[in-house]
Parts: C-alpha cells; structure tokens; sequence
C-alpha cells in the first residue's frame, strides 16, 4: 500500500513537472517579449546616442578607461594590462583592406577599428551594411605595455602601415604596422586573407612584456535567446565561456590556446592550437569580460572576426566550431546542427531542410511519443472509473489508491505513462531551439514566397498563426489529464499566449515549432483512431462473449 501511495505521488508529481514547465517556458517568452526586449531596446537607443555624441571626443578613452592602472593577478611576476591617461585620437584610419566579404580598417593606433560586412546578405533591418564594433568599445590587436612609461607612449605616438588599401579579395595580402617609441620598437606583420581571416607575427625589438586582444564582443545583435561574451578554448579541448555581466572579478588563465570574444551571430578570435597562452579576463563598468594576451617579445597568432559560420570556422580550424556555443545543451545540438547542415548539402534550401529536419527528429522519438499518446489515451478511458473510485472512498484515501492501482495494472495502464515522455523530450526541443537561434547561415536565407529571411520575424504573420491554429488543434484531440479547473482554463489559453509571443520570433524557429505541431496532429489523430477501433473491438468481443453467456 506505501508503494502504491508513492506511485500516486510520482503521478501526481510528473503532472505538476510538466504543467510547471509548460507554464514557465511561456512565462519567459512573455517576460522576455514585454519587459526585456523593450529594455534592451532603449538601452540600445541610448547607446546610440552617447555614441555619436561622444565619437570625436572619447572613442580611445571610453574604451579603456575602465582598466586598473596597477591590478596584479595571481602571478606576482606579471601585472595586468595598463592604460595611459594621455593617449592619441585613435579614429584616424590609416590603412583599409578589403575581403571577399568584408571590408577591415586599421587605425592609427594599429587597431581593427571596424569592419564591415559588404555582401547583401549581411544587413541590418534599415538594409545597412553591418559593421562589427561600436564605437567606442576596445578594439581587436589593440596593445599595452606592462611598463608604464612605453605605455604612455604606445598610446600617444601613431602607428605607421606600409600600405593604405589593399585588395585581398583573390589573394592574401601583407600590411606591415610600425610603432616607433622612444625605447622600443612595436612591429604587426599581417597576412590577411580574402576569407577575411589574418596570419599575425607581432614583436618588439627589445625584450618587453605586453598584452594583445581580441577586442571586446562584436556590438550588432545581443538578446536573452543566445549567450554573449567571452570564450576560452583550453588546450585539452575543454571551454571556459565567461558571459557578460558575469566578471565579478579579473582572472588569470594559462594552458589557453584560442580567444574569443562573441555575441549571438558575429565574434572576433585570436588563436594559435600549437602554444599554450596565458591570458586575463579584465572586467569593465558592466562586469562584462574583456580578454588580454600575454606576450613576452614576440608572438605568432592566427585570427579572424566575422560572422560564426560552420564552414568558415571549420576551414581555418576545426577546433574553432566550438566558438559557436550552444549552452547546457550543446552535446545535443552540435549533432543536431551538423545533420541539418548535411541535409541542407542536399536540399539547398534552409527552410526546407528545416521541414525535414523535424520530422526526422519525430520519426526518431516517435517509439517515445507513441507510447504517451496510447497511455494517455488509456487513462482518459479509465478517467470514469477512476473518478467513481475516488467517490466511493472519498473517506478512505489509501483504499482509493489500492482501487486505482488495481485497476491500471488489470487494464495495463501506466499512470506515468503520459507525462513522462515528453518531459525526456523536453531537451530535444531546446536542443533544436538553440540551434535554430545561433544559426546564422539562416540569415538572408528565404523560403517559399513571403519569407526573405529565417533569421527574423515572419513580416506576415503567417507561421505563427498556423503554429497556433496547430497548437489549438492538438489540445483538443490530446486527451486531458488535467482535472483541475485552473490548470484546464491556463491550458486553453496557451494556443493564443504562444501565438502573440512568437509573432515576433525568428521565422527559421517558428516554421520548426509548426512543422513540430502538424506531425505530432497527425500522429495524434492516427493513434485516436486506433484507440476508438482497439475500443470498438473489445466492446464487440464483450457483447459476443455476453451472448454466448446468455445462451448457456
């Protein structure tokens, strides 16, 4: 009987787990749609404005102002990176390379100081091209010295390049920065290359500690639906994602063979997977991490910054695929990527390989789905039977219990039958859910006649009201288990709730989430059907065996 009693209560707890999750997960869409999309909206409007207000004044300052002067970390023998109070106008472009894609600016203080994306498929909502870097933020291969003195001086005397445009869209092209300072020399002999990515070979000529970084993360779309921040790629192969507003304090990293800095579609990178490099995260006014190279002299690096394409990534290295993060459950969704990459190799249609993808995936949990649908149907049948239980020993709650569960064992019912199956595939869902969201090779791609990009909201409407008109039709053919009367009326608003929040969601995860709901319709009404045929035998084979009864 106490195990009858804990079977009830693993029931009773299944369904409370899954209301709860279906609950929360709209909570959030509706969080995320009225408060913080709003939020992130004014402060992105706000950030504009200081910007264009301050460019000519403070584009070098409010980069690096926020860095401690004399902060050591954990080695005593090394110190952080310096800024000088008394630096150049770094806004000056002295050299321009263009790219099969992009078009880099270096400026005088021998920084990337922009780069922009020149093919059409890289534009903003206004139709903009989009360039990588605000403003103000610190720059790519931005240097600083750990003696105080050349310091001041790296950021008061301008850089020299040997060259003022330069044209890599066939073929690599070489740049050569030179920094005369009164003590040193400072040398950056690129080789940049028309995919956009660069060899660096940076010295100094006499022995002199400094730091190089990859630049704060590119400022074009940050949002609470991907990670935003740093990325460490640790010579074991392991990852150390640092987000921002999450650098509470700075911290030092050795055995680090690749820097990131990277928002939702876009990152800049600085790698080398034949040295071990130490590095620090520094924090800014935000808490957010900016990350620093050490190097003693001199040092070989490999870098690239741009959109976090699959492809690309994998051409310059393999090991740089893992810059596109995907969060608790990435070891679901980098497999999940990678096969509808493949289809996508086949079909050449992202929308379409979308539509595939996910009735593949319900073809594989379909064992899964199948068994929730048939118990579930099992129990609606039982519901009249049960309930007539629960009145007769309304008194007597573990006799009730003792009743129920003898009948789900006479007629092979599983009381968790139900709720259990789609709370195991609950981590698929958000596995494909991330994928669909990081995925920028969906960018600019289209799919049948009204949808220009899978990236951004259909500007129709048309998905999200099929995925709600789907979402409403699977409620009412799936049987409920839901007694209660509030829990039964939030479930009949959820069509609706679901269709307002994803009127707003990239088209690519909303095509998903209907194509999702129609097969799990259609399989829903197939199993309804087997159901009333499986229910319609036994009720012939009774009156026949009550026939027979009667005859003998």
């Amino acid at each position: 009987m106490g195990m009858t009693n804990n079977t009830l209560n693993k029931q009773n707890t299944q369904k409370k787990i899954l209301i709860a999750t279906i609950i929360s997960f709209a909570f959030f869409i509706g969080y995320d749609f009225l408060y913080l999309q709003p939020q992130q909206q004014l402060v992105e409007q706000q950030k504009k404005e200081e910007a264009t207000k301050n460019i000519q004044s403070s584009a070098i300052t409010n980069s690096t102002s926020n860095m401690v002067e004399t902060s050591l970390i954990n080695n005593d023998a090394n110190q952080a990176p310096i800024v000088s109070n008394q630096i150049a106008d770094g806004n000056e472009i002295i050299s321009t390379i263009k790219t099969k894609n992009t078009k880099i600016e270096i400026d005088s203080l021998g920084r990337i100081a922009q780069i922009t994306l020149t093919t059409s498929r890289y534009q903003d909502e206004e139709h903009q091209a989009i360039k990588l870097f605000a403003p103000t933020q610190l720059k790519p291969l931005e240097v600083r010295f750990m003696d105080v003195t050349v310091n001041n001086d790296a950021f008061k005397i301008k850089v020299e390049a040997s060259s003022k445009e330069l044209d890599a869209t066939n073929a690599p092209v070489k740049l050569l920065l030179t920094q005369k300072l009164p003590t040193t020399i400072l040398t950056k002999n690129l080789t940049i290359y028309p995919d956009g990515n660069y060899d660096l070979d940076i010295a100094t000529n006499n022995k002199q500690n400094y730091f190089i970084t990859p630049g704060f993360r590119p400022d074009v779309l940050t949002d609470v639906y991907a990670d935003h921040g740093a990325l460490l790629i640790k010579n074991d192969g392991t990852l150390n994602v640092v987000e921002d507003e999450g650098l509470e304090k700075n911290e030092d990293f050795v055995g680090i063979q690749a820097v990131s800095a990277f928002d939702r579609y876009y990152a800049t990178v600085l790698y080398n997977f034949n040295k071990n490099l130490q590095v620090t995260l520094m924090n800014d006014k935000d808490s957010s991490p900016q990350a620093f190279i050490h190097v003693m002299q001199n040092l070989q690096l490999h870098g690239y910054a741009g959109p976090k394409e699959y492809k690309i990534l994998d051409a310059l290295d393999h090991k740089l695929t893992d810059i596109i993060e995907y969060g608790w459950f990435t070891f679901i969704a980098k497999p999940m990527f990678l096969m509808l990459d493949y289809i996508h190799e086949y079909i050449g249609n992202w929308g379409w390989t979308i539509v595939i993808l996910t009735i593949l995936v319900k073809l594989i949990l379909l064992p899964l789905s199948h068994k929730g649908m048939v118990s579930m149907n099992r129990l609606k049948e039982l519901a009249p039977k049960i309930k007539a239980i629960q009145e007769k020993y309304s008194d007597d709650k573990q006799k009730a219990s003792m009743h129920m569960m003898e009948l789900y064992k006479k007629e092979g019912a599983n009381p968790m039958g139900g709720c259990l199956p789609i709370i195991l595939q609950i981590p698929v869902f958000f596995a494909i859910y991330r994928v669909l969201i990081n995925a920028i090779e969906l960018k600019g791609s289209g799919w049948m006649l009204w949808i220009e990009d899978l990236s951004v909201m259909d500007p129709y409407f048309v998905l999200p009201i099929l995925m709600g008109a789907t979402m409403y039709i699977q409620q009412k053919i799936t049987p409920m288990q839901v007694q209660d009367e509030m829990q039964q009326k939030i479930f009949q608003w959820l069509p609706v709730v679901f269709t307002v929040f994803f009127l707003w969601f990239p088209a690519g995860l909303t095509l998903y989430w209907f194509i999702n709901n129609l097969v799990t319709v259609s399989q829903q009404y197939y199993v309804n059907k087997l159901f009333q045929k499986e229910k319609a035998r036994r009720h012939e084979e009774h009156l026949i065996s009550k026939h027979h009864t009667k005859e003998i």
